[in-house]
């Protein structure tokens, strides 16, 4: 009986990753958060985690370094401005 290989074409043949696989890491939401100044400076602590985790930004620090943190990441022009 005759050994049968697999075309060259086959063994050359790169494994191509499927397109339904989506890493956690490469996840990110398409717009930005829409909140105010104001919401960021009474948001709670597990919520600035959240928001922060979701863009995979950095949620090191105390409540104050991620308040300022998030205003600085997502908010910008008169926004970003300190509050009066």
């Amino acid at each position: 009986m005759p050994i049968v290989s697999a075309s060259p074409i086959d063994r050359a043949a790169p494994s191509v990753p499927s397109k339904t696989k989506v890493h956690a890491a490469s996840r990110m939401p398409l717009h930005y958060p829409r909140y105010r100044r104001e919401d960021y400076e009474s948001m709670p602590e597990w919520q600035l985690d959240r928001l922060l985790s979701e863009y995979g930004l950095p949620v090191d620090g105390n409540l104050h370094q991620k308040r300022a943190f998030a205003i600085g990441a997502f908010l910008w022009g008169a926004n970003a401005g300190h509050a009066a």
